[in-house]
């Protein structure tokens, strides 16, 4: 049989070189310009350009906004006002009292966000930590409850937020549940202390998988032949999460505490979905604050709104580095002990 190919088959062979030779030509040209060490600098820059445009111009955009007044949108009708924003958030007879500040709301919502990040933070670490021991376990059907510990990760936070608020609203499941066992409805998202404390279990509900993930990784980090050596010298099981797990896991727990802190900083759409940081101002965060303030009210106060930003993104910058310095620390520490 003959070896010849068919000229119809070498038709895209003949094309792919074609086009092999369009894009080399200009390629090498590009090369010889650029230099091969500055080459990459080309395969990134549509990266760089869209960061740019969509990240760091607003936040250059944001911190002019911050010291400019006026309900003008375009930068260049805005005067120049220096500090006054800042100083209008922060004019205050007491902190202690955000009833005595020009911008009460504003401290209102610090107060809040401060008590929601404590809260839900502390719980959520507890929780995720339980859920990763028990995750570590060897029991029935952990491949599956791993799943279901995640899937409210992938869930959108507004879907999650309009779960919960079908669950928990006047006509809700949940006052459905307690009307047929006999009890009465309880308005759970328009009582102040019931509203806090849904925001809390709701965010908890929707972001616990991600931390109890991180956690059981360091888990499965930790060497067995640890807990072997432990369980021969017959030491107790708390002796061994104290002495053992804790520590070790501790790099993971700072990961945990620091990343749940910076969300629980910026929450905003569960709670805005869910309560729209009612009722009165009893869960308004800072984030809604600054939404409300730009967008909301009838008179856009751009600047002010810029400035709580400012604000946010400082206090977001303070837990930044003491996860930085924490975890630097840390690996000192456990590198000491490992030369030991």
């Amino acid at each position: 049989m003959s070896s010849a190919r068919h000229p119809l088959l070498e038709l895209p062979a003949a094309a792919g070189s074609a086009a092999m030779n369009a894009i080399d030509a200009p390629m090498r040209a590009v090369q010889r310009w650029l230099g091969v060490p500055r080459i990459g600098w080309m395969f990134v820059a549509p990266n760089l350009a869209i960061l740019g445009l969509f990240t760091f111009l607003p936040i250059v955009v944001n911190f002019y906004f911050a010291f400019t007044g006026g309900v003008q949108l375009y930068p260049s009708e805005r005067p120049f006002t220096g500090l006054e924003n800042l100083e209008t958030l922060f004019e205050c007879e007491s902190y202690l009292d955000p009833s005595t500040c020009r911008k009460d709301l504003f401290w209102r919502a610090v107060y809040n966000t401060s008590e929601f990040a404590v809260l839900q933070v502390a719980l959520m670490v507890l929780f995720a930590l339980i859920s990763a021991l028990v995750l570590n376990r060897k029991i029935l059907g952990r491949g599956f409850f791993r799943g279901v510990f995640f899937y409210p990760v992938l869930l959108s936070p507004v879907v999650v937020a309009l779960i919960w608020k079908w669950i928990l609203q006047r006509e809700g499941v949940l006052n459905a549940v307690l009307s047929g066992a006999g009890a009465s409805p309880v308005g759970w998202l328009s009582d102040a202390s019931w509203a806090f404390f849904w925001c809390v279990f709701v965010s908890i509900w929707a972001h616990m998988g991600f931390y109890t993930l991180i956690l059981l990784a360091g888990l499965q980090a930790i060497p067995a032949d640890l807990y072997e050596a432990a369980a021969m010298d017959s030491a107790s099981p708390w002796r061994r999460f104290s002495r053992i797990t804790l520590p070790l896991l501790m790099p993971n727990l700072i990961v945990v505490l620091v990343l749940g802190l910076i969300r629980a900083v910026q929450v905003f759409d569960e709670v805005f979905v869910l309560t729209g940081g009612g009722p009165g101002s009893a869960t308004t965060f800072i984030v809604q604050f600054i939404y409300q303030t730009g967008f909301a009210e009838s008179i856009h106060q751009y600047g002010l709104a810029a400035a709580a930003s400012l604000v946010l993104a400082l206090s977001l910058l303070v837990l930044t580095l003491l996860q930085l310095r924490l975890t630097r620390k840390n690996l000192a520490g456990g590198g000491g002990r490992d030369d030991g």
